[in-house]
């Protein structure tokens, strides 16, 4: 993102700064020199990716893998993936990022039947990066492939291991996301994966230079603890069933980059007090935008960098027609004043 500017920014970036002027009163917890004094809200986890080709993206991910399209808001396409996480396809002419950016991320889907879903992307000529690894009493198992413009999609699963088992915990109080049956489609295309292969819950993996200052910072700004640790990966709590990954990027799937395609939202009704927390946790930069144009998808909401420059933003879906089934699938029902 760095050294971007024009309409495209001012489109995404979407804040309008409430409480961060003069006369704003002091957070409570300037004195401690802490982002916050517990956790705060945040429903669900929404990446976003951009296309050339969007039509082609929205039909490998609701046609072939079967999320289901949740808001459609012509140049952007949201997709339900666990019952806590989201996946945006946006058109380049929308998106601040270009085409050809580095795609320095990963969408895990976390998934009991990973044989089942190697099978049948296996089936349907999905190009392979990593082939499918099993390995007794290994910590996960899993395979990557490609989507229609070279993001990297994962499938993994977390096997019983000392490492996982605060993960595994959270897990088993969770419902995956299977395909629903027949005419109970929700609104988007239809699916065609079988409806035996499920979502646990998802996993965004960046990719660091320093690992170690980014797990200090993003612990503090969330005030969530790290669920794995794998030495050089972490997985941090972020949503119900959306987790956040922390790589070195020197051993992961990537390198770590300046520029990424990508932008990581956390769904939470109360973006305002995120802001209050934010502006006091090292490292996280503020960017000001404007308002998006009428009828834009998102609302108010804090938008920044952390320290190596991935972007960031704190929002929620405006309440109204377009983003009713977005909305009742977080577990609200549009204008009941929810935030």
């Amino acid at each position: 993102m760095r050294g971007r500017s024009g309409p495209k920014v001012a489109i995404l970036l979407m804040l309008a700064c409430g409480g961060c002027g003069p006369d704003s009163p002091p957070p409570q917890h300037r004195a401690e020199g802490k982002g916050g004094s517990g956790p705060l809200p945040v429903l669900a986890l929404e990446i976003r990716y951009t296309y050339r080709d969007l039509n082609r993206a929205w039909a490998f991910y609701s046609e072939l893998l079967g999320f289901p399209t949740v808001a459609d808001h012509g140049l952007a396409k949201i997709l339900q993936v666990s019952s806590s996480s989201y996946l945006t396809l946006m058109d380049a002419s929308l998106s601040p990022h270009s085409p050809e950016d580095p795609k320095t991320v990963t969408l895990a889907v976390v998934t009991e039947e990973v044989e089942g879903w190697w099978e049948y992307l296996q089936e349907q000529g999905v190009p392979v990066h990593t082939p499918l690894k099993l390995g007794k009493g290994q910590p996960h198992d899993g395979f990557v492939v490609l989507d229609p413009e070279g993001y990297f999609l994962e499938f993994e699963r977390f096997n019983p291991h000392p490492e996982n088992a605060l993960l595994l915990a959270r897990l088993k109080r969770e419902t995956s996301l299977y395909p629903p049956a027949g005419g109970d489609l929700p609104a988007g295309r239809e699916g065609g994966r079988p409806r035996h292969l499920g979502v646990q819950a998802t996993v965004v993996w960046l990719y660091y230079r320093d690992l170690s200052r980014m797990e200090a910072f993003w612990t503090e700004a969330l005030d969530r603890p790290v669920l794995v640790d794998q030495g050089w990966a972490k997985v941090v709590d972020v949503a119900p069933t959306g987790f956040l990954g922390l790589v070195d990027g020197s051993r992961g799937l990537h390198q770590a980059t300046l520029e990424k395609a990508v932008v990581l939202a956390f769904l939470t009704p109360h973006p305002e007090a995120w802001q209050e927390r934010l502006a006091w946790v090292p490292g996280f930069a503020l960017r000001l935008g404007a308002e998006p144009p009428p009828g834009f998808w998102m609302g108010e909401g804090v938008i920044g960098t952390d320290p190596e420059d991935y972007f960031l933003e704190w929002s929620f879906p405006r309440d109204f027609p377009g983003n009713g089934t977005w909305i009742r699938s977080l577990g609200l029902e549009p204008g009941t004043g929810f935030f």
